[in-house]
């Protein structure tokens, strides 16, 4: 099957290719340390077939490396504990590198093997480096990450494990985020920049088809919400792909109600999504983030306008909980489900407790569990009350 690119806000197309990232007409007032504007969508040329997954990139490029297929829980102890007997997780810390960032490093990796490029350089606040990092050396293929001081030391060792090179920036994961892509113009080196590099999006759908079919094979009805923990926005927008396709495709009937999961600190998607529209420049005036949620701390929503008008589109919601509640849903995970989730899968967990009242005890629901616990272990110990 033939994928192109399709720029969402003016329909101009685009083919999949090495150095097309953005839209060239809409992506012209792009600045550093902003959202952007221009991001591309993968689309078919024609509906794919049911049982099929479509990607733009051939299985035989894929890296050897066992990305996706995890499991889908069903937390006895939790769903009690919380009233919720339609809970389900989904653990994607199974995944190689403990992250759920495997799923688009793992597509990213295959389109470089496909066109012979030997190095990938992208920016992250840990997750997406240690994911790269690992994936790129399963593929062969060298990986330049640029990532916050701040960032968990767990991520940055991964990074160096798996023989990466690592900068250190002195600043905020946005400042890697525009380094980062100075360092790819510069070089002709492929970016894996989420959102910016428009793989990154579709390379996350995949969850959403095994969440559903997971659930068609056990003879369950289909999921009703998706809480997904939200930061530059790209998870979501590929879980939001993903029901697209299935919908397409007439694997399911109904579009979830999808759920961007943010911390207070880092919530721009959720501001931005209780304005009316026309009401000003959409994500005018960053704030700076301030969550120990490190996944999801994010100053510019670089994803910012491609996910809104996707949650616009199917009437999504966000949901915004403080550090105190992040935390407390982790050791709620930890010992009722025997789950151990970094803050930033522990604040999809948190948003779903905040909003349980209103879904309802039966509703069917899935929690995005997207990263190890064993990532950001200071932060875990704050939880339990130790000195570590």
């Amino acid at each position: 099957m033939r994928f192109g690119y399709r720029c969402p806000a003016c329909g101009a197309s685009y083919a999949i290719e090495p150095g097309r990232y953005l839209c060239d007409p809409c992506s012209k007032s792009n600045a550093p340390g902003k959202p952007l504007e221009g991001v591309l969508e993968c689309v078919p040329e024609s509906t794919p077939a049911k049982g099929s997954l479509p990607l733009p990139v051939e299985a035989e490029w894929f890296p050897p490396i066992p990305v996706g297929n995890t499991p889908l829980w069903r937390p006895d102890r939790l769903r009690e504990k919380l009233g919720l007997s339609g809970l389900y997780l989904k653990d994607d810390a199974r995944e190689p590198s403990g992250s759920f960032k495997d799923r688009a490093s793992f597509l990213v990796a295959a389109f470089a093997r496909k066109h012979g490029i030997k190095e990938i350089a992208l920016a992250s606040t840990g997750n997406a480096a240690s994911s790269m990092a690992c994936v790129g050396a399963a593929a062969g293929i060298k990986v330049k990450v640029f990532v916050p001081k701040t960032a968990p030391i767990a991520k940055r060792v991964q990074v160096l494990q798996y023989g990466a090179d690592l900068v250190e920036i002195d600043g905020t994961y946005d400042l890697a985020f525009d380094t980062s892509l100075e360092y790819s113009e510069r070089t002709g080196t492929l970016s894996r920049n989420t959102a910016y590099n428009p793989l990154t999006i579709e390379g996350k759908k995949t969850v959403s088809f095994e969440i559903a079919r997971d659930l068609a094979s056990r003879g369950e009805g289909p999921i009703e919400h998706v809480f997904v923990p939200t930061g530059d926005g790209v998870i979501l927008a590929g879980v939001i792909r993903g029901f697209e396709d299935l919908l397409a495709m007439g694997e399911i009937h109904t579009i979830p109600m999808f759920w961007a999961a943010q911390a207070e600190g880092s919530m721009a998607i959720a501001r931005e999504l209780a304005r009316k529209p026309g009401t000003g420049a959409p994500f005018s005036g960053a704030v700076p983030s301030s969550t120990l949620a490190d996944s999801i701390a994010v100053d510019a929503p670089r994803n910012g306008p491609f996910l809104l008008g996707k949650l616009r589109k199917y009437g999504g919601r966000a949901v915004t909980v403080d550090d105190g509640e992040i935390l407390e849903a982790q050791r709620l995970g930890s010992s009722f489900a025997g789950f151990f989730a970094e803050p930033s899968s522990a604040t999809a967990l948190a948003g779903l407790i905040k909003m349980k009242m209103e879904l309802g005890t039966k509703a069917r629901v899935a929690v995005l569990l997207t990263g190890s616990g064993l990532k950001d272990i200071r932060n875990a110990a704050r939880a339990v009350g130790a000195d570590y």
